[in-house]
């Protein structure tokens, strides 16, 4: 067995082919100097609620990995800057297929279900800087369709299942239905991010607005209103619920909006703020960079919304349209993707090249001076109207809870992507260091290796 060091733990290579992370001692590592040259949170030895004691590494890239999509309960595939796409088994590590085809990197991926009278078959679609689109057979490697020669490349992607076509958007925007074939084209809109609204519409998010586009059943696209309520360029939109939608801004803005009336109907503004003066009332703003306050990524589960704000998390609850919990530096660098995993537990992943879990405690902040505490770190404003951003700012939020830090993934060496959860069966990662970590609950992977070793046992007669 070879062990190897890093960060916080020591990984250890066994003859199973998993890695098992155990838990150092910082004395024992030098990790106190590490803590000195990097202030970053510590969440300490013992990481009772880390089931994430296993990793294997996963290598057939050769460039920053960008994407993860899941194809079902036990595949997935990985994409990246060279082009590459790969299908793997979360359960084993195995790589079953390798797409090539794209000539530049993978600006887009995603996947498509086809039906039949037996069975569903999944297929992935991706767009590539190289100004082309393909359909891939997972479970052949085969790339069945192809388009090249686009005016642009591919930002985003979306599958609308109702209609049985798909969307591409970027600086057009373009219906496809099945067999690849172009139904509508739209051009100069400059889109960033698709999703599905009710009633077959459609929100496409372009720099600073958001476009309301209806698709019906001729296939046929048409821009119908359009929300300009943002003050910088969009760079999150996702889907709350079937009513609602929700939007964040380069400069920290988050707007929940109604999908059917078309309105907003809360507006938060967070802004890192700094002190001057700690016996002053007034509470001052600084100047953060816009790095600090952009909100990289939105997430949510019906209940509640998750972005990453610079290095920070903030959490806000949709029925109260408040603020619930938060985490100013939940990392040393970005925050690239998040997950909510149930109404008290989340993950989030960083251009630090770290994955950590969170748990929302019902914990009381410190008590601290009130122009350097909560106020003094973050400002929110709050409207109901569509004319613009407050000015006001809310002095009181009560009941406002902790993000406590209850495990810290340390296996890539470089920014993390993004990871995709299969309950159970593990986590996947993707990164910057071109690789994939496979994470996975250290207790139920000796249990299988138990039971396999048991019933080797068995079938030679030794038990």
């Amino acid at each position: 067995m070879e062990t190897y060091q890093t960060g916080q733990h020591f990984i250890s290579a066994s003859r199973f082919g998993v890695l098992c992370l155990q838990r150092c001692s910082s004395t024992r590592l030098g990790c106190n100097k590490w803590l000195l040259d990097f202030p970053v949170l510590c969440i300490g030895e013992e990481q009772p609620k880390n089931c994430f004691t296993e990793l294997q590494v996963l290598k057939g890239h050769f460039d920053i990995v960008r994407f993860l999509v899941q194809i079902d309960d036990f595949r997935c595939a990985s994409a990246g800057d060279d082009g590459l796409v790969l299908v793997w088994n979360v359960e084993t590590g195995e790589r079953l297929q390798e797409l090539r085809g794209h000539s530049q990197q993978i600006t887009a991926i995603t996947t498509i279900t086809c039906k039949n009278e037996v069975t569903l078959n999944t297929s992935l679609i991706t767009a590539s800087s190289d100004r082309s689109l393909s359909l891939w057979d997972p479970d052949t490697g085969n790339r069945v369709q192809t388009i090249s020669d686009l005016h642009s490349s591919v930002k985003c992607l979306l599958v609308l299942e109702r209609l049985c076509v798909w969307l591409s958007g970027g600086e057009e925007l373009c219906v496809w239905n099945r067999d690849f074939q172009l139904q509508c084209q739209r051009p100069n809109h400059r889109i960033t991010a698709l999703i599905e609204l009710p009633k077959n519409y459609i929100a496409a998010a372009m720099d600073k607005k958001i476009s309301k586009i209806s698709a019906d059943s001729s296939l046929s696209v048409a821009e119908i209103r359009c929300l300009s309520d943002h003050q910088d360029q969009i760079r999150a939109l996702i889907n709350v619920n079937d009513g609602l939608f929700a939007s964040g801004s380069h400069m920290g803005e988050l707007i929940l909006w109604n999908a059917t009336e078309w309105n907003l109907l809360a507006y938060e503004h967070i802004l890192w703020e700094e002190s001057q003066d700690y016996n002053q009332t007034e509470i001052r703003m600084g100047a953060p960079k816009p790095s600090e306050m952009s909100i990289q990524h939105l997430t949510t589960n019906g209940n509640l919304i998750l972005a990453a704000v610079g290095s920070g998390l903030y959490v806000y609850s949709v029925q109260t349209r408040s603020v619930v919990a938060y985490r100013k530096v939940a990392h040393d660098s970005n925050v690239l993707h998040t997950m909510l995993l149930s109404d008290c537990e989340l993950m989030s992943c960083s251009e630090d090249g770290s994955v950590r879990m969170w748990e929302i405690q019902d914990l009381p902040l410190p008590a601290e001076p009130a122009s350097s505490g909560f106020f003094g770190m973050w400002s929110f404003g709050r409207s109901n109207k569509q004319s613009g951003p407050p000015s006001k700012k809310v002095i009181d939020i009560p009941n406002i809870r902790m993000l406590e830090l209850t495990g810290d993934l340390i296996g890539h060496s470089g920014a993390v992507q993004m990871f995709v959860s299969f309950t159970e069966k593990g986590l996947v990662t993707c990164s910057a260091d071109h690789l994939l970590i496979l994470w996975k609950n250290g207790e139920r992977q000796s249990r299988l290796r138990s039971l396999a070793l048991f019933q080797k046992l068995e079938e030679r007669g030794g038990l």
